[in-house]
């Protein structure tokens, strides 16, 4: 059953990424033009979103840092200014970096809470005006943010991490209730292991790890067959959401046993 609104024709929709300078804001934004939609990046650094429009006819780079509440308010002014409203959003910004409580460092959990967290409010602070006007007018539109499997339980190493990421699916819960009804779509990202920057100073095997261009080919999809929660690669998944029925020594027990932490 379809929870979502479907998106089955991306020809002329209005989509913007905010983190698509590389992994998979970067792999979906490609994705997302060659389905032909008006693709509009965000991110930090200007230079490769100046590589994507260059490469990518009909496209919209628009730098800004996530944490800029300013910046986020005037992007999607522009946007809605220049392409008449916006029918996607996705927030996929991020920062990680492994922490443990024996290591903790206050600037680096909260540098996580700003970025990972915080932004994404901003831009439904930014977003959430014009859409519920789009829905009046009965255009609709969808919200997409890019949670993670960290996000379902806690896990080694990932204190500062884990935390940001629980809240965005709660987050999604939370608006996916007062927006449906409205006609508006909610859905949250929850990806394994993908081969980004992020991961890249990962010192274990991750499992079942997947290209950006794979996770992207996984979040279309779920946006067409209107799911609310997509999560990937289920081979990995799957074992990740089952193991949130455990009680918590069962949990801690088998975490343990799999980590050796």
């Amino acid at each position: 059953m379809s929870l979502n609104p479907v998106i089955n024709n991306w020809a002329g929709k209005t989509a913007w990424l905010v983190g698509a300078s590389s992994g998979i804001g970067r792999a979906t934004a490609e994705l997302l033009h060659e389905r032909g939609a008006r693709v509009v990046v965000s991110a930090r650094s200007r230079e490769p979103l100046d590589a994507f429009v260059a490469g990518h006819a009909g496209s919209l780079a628009l730098p800004l840092d996530a944490t800029d509440q300013a910046a986020m308010h005037a992007a999607a002014a522009q946007i809605v200014a220049s392409h008449g409203g916006i029918d996607l959003v996705m927030y996929c910004a991020g920062t990680y970096a492994e922490m443990r409580a024996t290591e903790f460092k206050l600037d680096v959990a909260l540098r996580h809470v700003q970025v990972n967290q915080v932004g994404a409010l901003y831009l439904l602070d930014a977003v959430l005006p014009q859409l519920l006007a789009q829905a009046r007018g009965g255009r609709g539109g969808h919200i997409s943010l890019v949670s993670s499997v960290a996000g379902f339980r806690g896990l080694p190493k990932s204190l500062a991490y884990g935390p940001t990421k629980a809240a965005l699916i709660n987050l999604a819960e939370t608006l996916y209730l007062d927006l449906s009804p409205l006609g508006l779509g909610v859905s949250v990202i929850n990806p394994g292991f993908v081969e980004t920057t992020l991961t890249a100073g990962n010192k274990f095997k991750m499992p079942a790890l997947i290209t950006p261009a794979e996770a992207a080919v996984e979040i279309e999809k779920g946006w067409r067959k209107g799911e609310f929660e997509i999560h990937f690669p289920k081979r990995f998944t799957l074992w990740l959401k089952a193991l949130r029925h455990l009680g918590y020594g069962a949990y801690f027990a088998a975490v343990r046993r799999s980590t050796g932490m």
